[in-house]
């Protein structure tokens, strides 16, 4: 052991060879410890605080962003261990087991504090990478976390084979035994890892996303994507919380498509009442020519009708006779006319009327159409406004929006007031 206090017969006889054997062992650890804090000192409050206020100067983004997450606070802590391993070295070069125990405390704290070193930085370059257009694709904060539990796992292998004095590919081949035990306690992970994997790579679902996912009453935008859930706001601003590898292995709608697009459908049906569908008569031609929409529809199958009746010599004494126009297929006619006339319906998308099959309740008829807009107040605001117009037109084409009867519709007389 190396020495600090000089040699010195004097002393010797004072206090003996084994009292000053423990002297001097007293003093270098003092002076490590000293040595040691007095590094951590230096390269906290000196490199350190003025390295930071050199990167605050900086034009460039990435080394604030270092900073903000502690990378070179946390490397800082690798100096005051590095110090301790090399003074005990030059203090006890005679003393293998005072070396060997201080080595092995001081290979474990650098063992984690790289791992410390490394969560960090991957802390950082999500956030780095969250600004740029990578973080509308990928799950970027599930691959930290994956990245930070395979680092963390790691870090604990070699931590075991410093402390048994083995090498981590001792350790690793002593493991297949616990294989079942981690796959049991690591399962969610490693089923949200593949499942994350598996969402960017078939680009299922990401940030800013509006999923459905009625099993897991889940009906919102998408906030977050980590390791095991991914985290969902609903629109009655509650919050869902759904497992990542459900959403592989479990049905779920992604409304990203209909953003995407620009135009939100409109999917709604008018029931009629069959009782009031009837052949068109000369008073509901008349007034039919005057609904502005209706009467480019009419010029044209009007004439189609007649030149259709007159080669067939059609004998028009009677309704069931030749071809003739309905009130509601003109009412059909005018629907469609009205949505490519409306200013809140996308013309380059699908625009249909249609009628769909008649049952108990009456006759369906389907308005197929997309919004410009896909904001659900907007949206609901343009339909309401076509369907308000076509239930108060209806009426005027002689057809009935059929319903069930009310309790005072049912009293004897009730209707005919």
């Amino acid at each position: 052991m190396r020495s600090l206090i000089p040699q010195s017969a004097w002393l010797d006889q004072l206090v003996g060879p084994a009292m000053r054997t423990s002297i001097d062992a007293t003093v270098a650890v003092v002076c490590i410890v000293i040595a040691a804090v007095a590094a951590n000192w230096i390269t906290k409050r000196l490199i350190l605080r003025t390295f930071e206020a050199v990167t605050r100067r900086t034009p460039f983004a990435w080394d604030h962003v270092l900073v903000s997450h502690g990378v070179f606070t946390r490397l800082s802590h690798l100096v005051p261990a590095i110090v301790l391993q090399l003074l005990t070295r030059w203090f006890f070069p005679q003393h293998p087991g005072v070396i060997g125990v201080v080595d092995t405390l001081a290979s474990l704290y650098l063992t984690f504090i790289v791992f410390f070193v490394f969560a960090a930085v991957v802390n950082a370059a999500s956030q780095l990478l969250g600004k740029t257009r990578l973080a509308a694709a990928l799950p970027l904060r599930g691959f930290a976390q994956a990245l930070k539990l395979v680092a963390f796992l790691i870090a604990l292998i070699f931590a075991i084979s410093i402390m048994f004095g083995k090498t981590p590919l001792y350790i690793l081949s002593g493991l297949g035994a616990l294989t079942a035990v981690l796959l049991l306690v690591f399962r969610d992970p490693i089923l949200g890892f593949v499942a994350g994997i598996q969402l960017s790579a078939n680009n299922m679902v990401r940030v800013g996303d509006w999923i459905e996912m009625p099993s897991h009453d889940a009906d919102g935008d998408v906030l977050d994507v980590t390791l095991t859930t991914v985290k969902v706001r609903n629109w009655d601003n509650t919050y869902t919380t759904v497992p990542t590898y459900d959403l592989i292995s479990r049905s779920f709608k992604n409304w990203r498509g209909m953003q995407e697009s620009g135009g939100r459908r409109i999917k709604r049906s008018i029931v009629v009442d069959i009782a009031t569908v009837r052949f068109m008569d000369e008073g509901m031609r008349e007034r039919f020519t005057r609904f502005q929409l209706l009467k480019p529809y009419l010029s044209e199958r009007l004439q189609e009708v007649e030149t259709w009746n007159q080669e067939r010599r059609a004998d028009l004494s009677e309704m069931v006779n030749g071809r003739r126009l309905t009130n509601i297929g003109c009412f059909r006619a005018y629907c469609f006319a009205y949505l490519r006339h409306h200013p809140g319906i996308r013309q380059d998308l699908m625009v249909l009327v249609r009628q769909l099959d008649s049952g108990p309740q009456g006759l369906p008829l389907e308005i197929y159409a997309f919004t410009k807009t896909t904001a659900w107040a907007e949206y609901e605001a343009v339909q309401a406004d076509i369907f308000d117009h076509l239930f108060a037109v209806l009426p005027l084409f002689g057809l009935r929006v059929y319903q069930f009867p009310s309790a005072g519709e049912m009293v004897p007389g009730a209707v005919a007031q």
